[in-house]
């Protein structure tokens, strides 16, 4: 284990001497700083064996180090045994960050490489700063790595398709104007955006370039009459080039962008968001125009939802939750006297799901975990390495999928057998947690960190916490994983703090871990909603588009307050309310006793 990678990260070394570079970054990107990436765009794996979605690489002549966060501290310790890389636990007591880890270890003169396409602005940014007065030089117009990658994927290409207005409430003409009317007030003449759910949200369109989510590699430059969608010509058929065309936007290749933005008028304001935006794109167009550095103004507009994606929304949620209620209740009853792993019953929950109206795909790989491989938040199952599953302990699926309607995400654990006390009181409180921030009633104004600890102090309490975050906005039929607001506790200042808006959609898990033992994590997704308005303020709370049922096999209500009892009677009744129209017979009887009073 860990040989081949060894190999690679010599050979690398080898390259990054005969280059003259001193220490070479390979981050976990395309070329739009997307959260998941095409194989083509894997090269941290490549070179690192590390296989899951967020992992930064830093190479020099001494030493390999990745970092990464307490999603994958499990998974990466696992994955790299053997390779000679040394793991660092992003935000542990003691672990630097990657710049300070460059500040420290950098002198004079020396050169850090990278491919400035899938570096994003910011981190360059960062560094730049970091390391300024040390007379370093960037080099980052090369991808060196890609010398020893001989059989890597293609990039991907996939056919655009067109969400209609029916489906998504707006036209593209109208989403242009918002975004224009944004630019106004900001005082900026051109907008260029590079991520890719917020170009497929403004001009209506979805692709398959990646896993799971709906979108095609591309670019838009925005100006006061001008609409450029920079796509793969591949891409285009006749009806999208029809509909791009009726809506004033211009295709050119995708390929074409640095020449283009070389040579367009660029008189007055560009705005473009760095934490998105390539360090190569973004020195480009800083050396030929004034900046505005600010989030896309596609990212709020596509996060508040509007009536029409709202109703289509909640439909598209009670059905997904019947449906992997149903799948609870098999594996419930099966478990231990049929045949079971954590692949089978992940392909029959997706197989399952395919049955649903309006399908398209999973939102995002099912993550089945049995026992202690849910001690790892992000797991995958492999063929090489699987559990199968017994009548015993705990089973962990976090799941959800993409329709013509929208886009689902929840997990649940249930206890198939036997769990001690301590698993029990950790089940109820992570229950607890999620219904109490569910439940929470607060002023507009707030973020999501203002609301993080409702979620953790059940946990917090009792010395426990989970290492990620609470919540995430959600796409509609777009990204599982959406900003700009998001459920957090900790600040980070590439990550700035939106305000809580009527409208969006949010996910609710807290979870909790404990290596070689169990993972739990309950999650449902919640609406904003607006409440009373007083001389106080406005009120706004949450209400649940997720209606599935919590497992009461596993409940200890000793560890419950008298209102966390009443919370969870609550929920139960509107989850019986909701999914009892599809069921019928022994699977409504099920459904009854599953959502029974404590």
């Amino acid at each position: 284990m860990g040989e081949l990678e060894k190999q690679r990260i010599a050979a690398l070394q080898k390259l990054l001497k005969e280059s003259g570079i001193d220490y070479y970054i390979v981050p976990t990107a395309d070329y739009h700083n997307s959260e998941y990436v095409h194989a083509h765009f894997k090269m941290r794996e490549f070179l690192s064996g590390f296989t899951g979605s967020a992992g930064t690489l830093v190479v020099s002549a001494k030493e390999a180090g990745l970092w990464t966060d307490g999603r994958y501290f499990v998974q990466a310790e696992n994955e790299l045994k053997g390779s000679g890389i040394v793991l660092y636990k992003m935000l542990e007591e003691g672990v630097p960050k990657i710049k300070e880890y460059l500040e420290k270890n950098v002198t004079q003169g020396q050169t850090i490489g990278f491919d400035g396409r899938v570096v994003d602005a910011f981190f360059g940014k960062e560094l730049e700063e970091t390391l300024d007065g040390k007379n370093v030089t960037f080099v980052y117009d090369k991808d060196i790595a890609s010398q020893l990658w001989q059989d890597r994927p293609k990039r991907p290409v996939s056919r655009l398709w067109i969400v209609s207005e029916e489906s998504c409430g707006m036209s593209v003409a109208e989403k242009l104007a918002k975004v224009r009317e944004k630019m106004a007030e900001e005082g900026a003449e051109h907008l260029l955006v590079s991520k890719l759910d917020d170009i497929m949200w403004l001009y209506n369109i979805r692709a398959n370039d990646v896993e799971c989510n709906p979108v095609a590699l591309s670019y838009t430059y925005v100006s006061k009459d001008k609409a450029v969608l920079f796509i793969q010509a591949e891409a285009l058929t006749a009806e999208t080039e029809q509909h791009l065309e009726k809506s004033g936007v211009h295709c050119e290749d995708y390929d074409n962008v640095a020449a283009y933005l070389k040579t367009c008028e660029m008189n007055g304001k560009v705005w473009c968001s760095s934490a998105d935006l390539s360090y190569m794109l973004y020195k480009l167009v800083q050396s030929r125009a004034e900046l505005l550095d600010k989030k896309n103004p596609t990212e709020l507009l596509k996060a508040v939802k509007n009536p029409v994606e709202l109703a289509h929304i909640r439909d598209c949620y009670i059905k997904d939750s019947a449906v992997l209620t149903k799948f609870l209740f098999w594996m419930k009853e099966n478990a231990g006297k049929v045949p079971m792993d954590e692949l089978s019953v992940a392909a029959k929950l997706d197989g399952m799901r395919t049955k649903i109206p309006g399908f398209l795909d999973l939102s995002f790989p099912t993550i089945s975990a049995y026992k202690a491989n849910a001690a790892m938040a992000h797991y995958s199952a492999t063929k090489e390495h699987f559990s199968k599953i017994e009548a015993d302990g705990f089973y962990l699926v976090d799941s959800g999928g993409q329709y013509d309607g929208g886009t689902t995400d929840v997990t649940r654990t249930i206890a198939l057998g036997p769990v001690t006390d301590e698993m029990k009181m950790h089940f109820t409180k992570v229950a607890c947690s999620m219904l109490r921030l569910a439940d929470a009633k607060f002023l507009h104004g707030c973020t999501g960190r203002n609301l993080d600890i409702v979620a953790r102090e059940p946990l917090w309490q009792c010395g426990l916490d989970y290492k990620h975050g609470t919540g995430h906005g959600i796409g509609y039929i777009l990204n599982v994983h959406e900003g700009p607001h998001s459920l957090r506790w900790q600040y980070r200042p590439e990550l700035p703090e939106t305000e809580l808006e009527e409208g969006m959609i949010v996910s609710d898990e807290p979870g909790m871990y404990v290596e070689d033992s169990h993972g739990i994590r309950t999650e449902n997704i919640v609406e904003i909603v607006s409440g009373e308005k007083n001389e106080y303020g406005q009120f706004m709370g949450f209400r649940h588009l997720t209606y599935v049922p919590i497992d009461l096999d596993a409940i200890d209500t000793q560890y419950m307050e008298p209102s966390d009892i009443r919370r969870l009677n609550a929920y139960h009744e509107s989850v019986y309310e909701k999914l009892s129209p599809y069921f019928e017979g022994m699977g409504l009887e099920m459904l009854r006793k599953a959502t029974r009073a404590v």
